[in-house]
C-alpha cells in the first residue's frame, strides 16, 4: 500500500471520527457479546412465537432491526466496500451479498434445513477475516494470486443468510402466514442493509478525502481482522462447550 509523504491533518472530519468510533464500538461489542454473534431481543422473540397470520410491517421492521444491529454483517460490509470508490462497483458487490444471504435465509427457514449456528457464525467471522486480509493484499503476497472477490462475497453471503436463518429457527414459527412473514423479514433485512450502508458510505467518503486515509486504512483492516478472529473464537468456544 502506497502512503503519501504529506503530513496528515491534525483533526479528522466529524464523519470520519464517527466512523472510527463506530468501528471501535463494534469491536468492543464483539468482545462483550458472548457466544452468539447476533441474537434476538426477548420482546421480539415473544412476538415471533405468538404471531399468527401474515404480519408484514412488523416482520419488515424486525428484519431491518436485525441487520442494523447485526455487527458481524456490518463488519463484513465495511470490509467489502473499504476500497470501493465507484457506486457501480459498490452496487455489484452489495447485490451479490444480498442475493447470497436472501437465498439461504429463505431456503433455510422455509425448507427447515438446519445447520449448527455456532459453526455458521464462525464462518461468518471467517468472512470478516478474509475481507480484511484481502484489503491488505495478503493473498497476493502469500500465494501470488488473490481469490475472486465477487465469488467470495457471494459465497460468504450464503453463510450470512444461514446465520440469519438459524436465529429464526430457534423459535416455533406458525405455518399460518409463514411464507409472507419470512419474505417480509427478508425485505426488512435489505432495507436495514441499505440504511447501514448509506451511513457507512457517508463516513467513508469523508475519511477517504483526508491525507491520513492510506496510513489509517492499514490499522483499520488490522482491527477488522482482529474482530473477525474474536468472532471465530467465541463461536468455536460455544460449539466445543456443547459438544
Amino acid at each position: 500500500m502506497h502512503v503519501t509523504g504529506s503530513s496528515p491533518p491534525r483533526y479528522l472530519p466529524l464523519a470520519a471520527r464517527q466512523l472510527a468510533l463506530c468501528l471501535v464500538s463494534l469491536l468492543l461489542l464483539c468482545i462483550a457479546s458472548g457466544a452468539l454473534a447476533h441474537g434476538v431481543a426477548d420482546s421480539d422473540a415473544r412476538f415471533i412465537e405468538q404471531t399468527r397470520g401474515a404480519q408484514l410491517l412488523p416482520f419488515i421492521y424486525l428484519g431491518a432491526k436485525h441487520m442494523v444491529t447485526g455487527y458481524d454483517h456490518l463488519l463484513f460490509l465495511f470490509g467489502v466496500i473499504f476500497f470501493l470508490f465507484r457506486m457501480k462497483d459498490i452496487g455489484v458487490y452489495v447485490t451479490l451479498f444480498a442475493i447470497g444471504h436472501s437465498v439461504t435465509l429463505l431456503y433455510g427457514v422455509l425448507s427447515g434445513t438446519h445447520l449448527n449456528p455456532y459453526l455458521v457464525d464462525a464462518i461468518i467471522g471467517l468472512s470478516v477475516v478474509y475481507k480484511a486480509l484481502d484489503n491488505l493484499g495478503a493473498f497476493k503476497r502469500w500465494f501470488g494470486v488473490a481469490p475472486d472477490t465477487r465469488a467470495a462475497v457471494l459465497i460468504f453471503g450464503f453463510f450470512h443468510g444461514f446465520g440469519l436463518a438459524t436465529k429464526l429457527q430457534d423459535f416455533t414459527l406458525s405455518e399460518d402466514g409463514l411464507v409472507a412473514n419470512i419474505l417480509a423479514f427478508n425485505i426488512g433485512v435489505e432495507i436495514g442493509q441499505l440504511l447501514a450502508l448509506g451511513a457507512i458510505l457517508i463516513a467513508m467518503n469523508a475519511w477517504r478525502r483526508t491525507q491520513a486515509f492510506a496510513r489509517q486504512a492499514f490499522a483499520a483492516n488490522l482491527a477488522l481482522m482482529s474482530a473477525g478472529f474474536m468472532l471465530i473464537g467465541y463461536q468455536l468456544a460455544g460449539y466445543l462447550a456443547l459438544s
